[in-house]
């Protein structure tokens, strides 16, 4: 079975891949395990400077795997609690290469990045919106400090999808390129932030966050203490309502 991370290493870059293109790039709590060590072991790597997140297979990331979720396993808020790969920022600049979806835990995993490139045909959503899965990943803390409360509220409410054209009018994308361009061009500005002194970039890249009047990882665990309810009474059963049928092809599903 093909490794459900992939971690190449090239100079001063390291790329980190979501390699579950069947699931378009779903995390488990295996992937999402992998994830979190592979970017931990970026993170201590002194070799490397700047990181690339993308997906395989055409996707960037469709957040959790509601299968695993629906056949019975225990949710948790793997992606923002302590041991996740979300919890708080790195200690060094990670762009996220956007391909296709990022959906639900996958915006979260974008957000979480410092820079975002995105392909003309990305979108964004809150997908899990539909399935009564709360944002346990940071994204109810970073998307209205990235785009603003209003435009925020738009996506995190009505999981309409965003385009990448828009999402790069509103600043969720720092860039957008043709299809199929995504990690490459987010490997050469990772080149060439790697090329920049690193002590000056690093300090500047840390004042920017702390600057928050919250700091971001306290803000996280509050998304996870209002997400409770949410995922006790509604998460597994909307789960299992995905797993039916319900909602496939971007339909709405039928309300309970």
């Amino acid at each position: 079975m093909a490794p459900k991370i992939l971690v190449e290493r090239d100079g001063f870059v390291t790329t980190v891949i979501i390699n579950r293109p069947e699931v378009r790039n779903a995390l488990d709590r295996e992937a999402a395990s992998a994830l979190a060590r592979a970017l931990r072991e970026f993170d201590a790597d002194e070799q490397a400077r700047v990181a690339v997140l993308c997906g395989a297979g055409g996707a960037f990331c469709s957040g959790a795997d509601l299968k695993e979720l629906a056949g019975g396993t225990d949710y948790e808020p793997w992606a923002g609690s302590p041991d996740g790969p979300l919890h708080a920022p790195l200690s060094k600049p990670v762009i996220a290469a956007v391909a296709g979806h990022a959906c639900a835990g996958g915006l979260g995993v974008a957000l979480w990045c410092d820079l975002r490139i995105a392909e003309e045909s990305a979108s964004f959503a809150v997908l899990s919106r539909r399935w009564g899965v709360p944002m346990s990943d940071g994204t109810t803390v970073r998307l209205p400090r990235l785009i603003g409360m209003s435009r925020a509220l738009d996506m995190l409410l009505t999981a309409r999808i965003v385009g990448a054209a828009e999402a790069e009018r509103f600043g969720l994308v720092n860039r957008v390129v043709p299809d199929g361009q995504a990690r490459a061009e987010a490997e050469a500005l990772a080149r060439q932030m790697a090329q920049f002194p690193q002590i000056a970039m690093r300090s500047d890249r840390q004042s920017a966050y702390a600057q928050m009047a919250l700091s971001e990882r306290d803000a996280v665990a509050a998304e996870m203490a209002y997400a409770a309810a949410a995922r006790k009474l509604e998460a597994r059963a909307g789960a299992q309502r995905f797993q039916r049928g319900a909602g496939r092809h971007g339909a709405l599903p039928e309300a309970d």
